[in-house]
């Protein structure tokens, strides 16, 4: 799966990008974790990683600044379409988000795009209950004091390029 072709897709605003310099730190048929450079560098952001829980629907990403200060954890409520002929792995957000900030602080976003989208056309019903559905299952984990389950995929192949 190390030649797995990502690409991230955005309904809003609608693009489809291939994240051809993300690279594959791991990768199971439930999880692949990758490490990247933002692809617009802000002022804040500069690199990461993420662990794509595809069974889930749901991609966890670290953020970090250019000095590696982490700025926080970035959830996404994704759907994934595999396209084993081509070894490509599309991930399409789902538009709504949460942040999990260092200490601990959790915030949803986003999720008026939701609507946006619906009533736009962009997605069906059906994507939206999935968004929705999927947004509560993350909130339960994070809620229940085991988002470290989600996280440590990322720890773990952290400390790997560490040693």
């Amino acid at each position: 799966m190390s030649d797995l072709l990502l690409y991230r897709r955005r309904l809003i605003p609608s693009e489809m990008v291939l994240l051809k310099d993300d690279v594959i730190l791991s990768s199971t048929e439930d999880v692949i974790v990758t490490k990247w450079n933002a692809l617009k560098p802000r002022k804040h952001l500069h690199h990461g990683y993420s662990c794509y829980f595809l069974k889930e629907g749901i991609k966890v990403s670290k953020f970090y600044t250019s000095d590696d200060s982490l700025i926080y954890w970035y959830c996404d409520i994704v759907d994934y379409d595999r396209n084993e002929d081509k070894n490509e792995l599309i991930v399409t957000d789902l538009l709504a988000d949460v942040i999990v900030m260092p200490d601990g602080f959790v915030k949803v976003v986003d999720l008026d795009e939701l609507v946006t989208a619906l009533n736009g056309g962009l997605i069906t019903q059906e994507m939206l209950l999935q968004s929705i559905s999927r947004l509560d299952k993350l909130l339960k984990i994070i809620y229940e004091g085991n988002f470290k389950t989600l996280t440590d995929y990322i720890e773990n192949e952290e400390k790997k390029e560490e040693n």
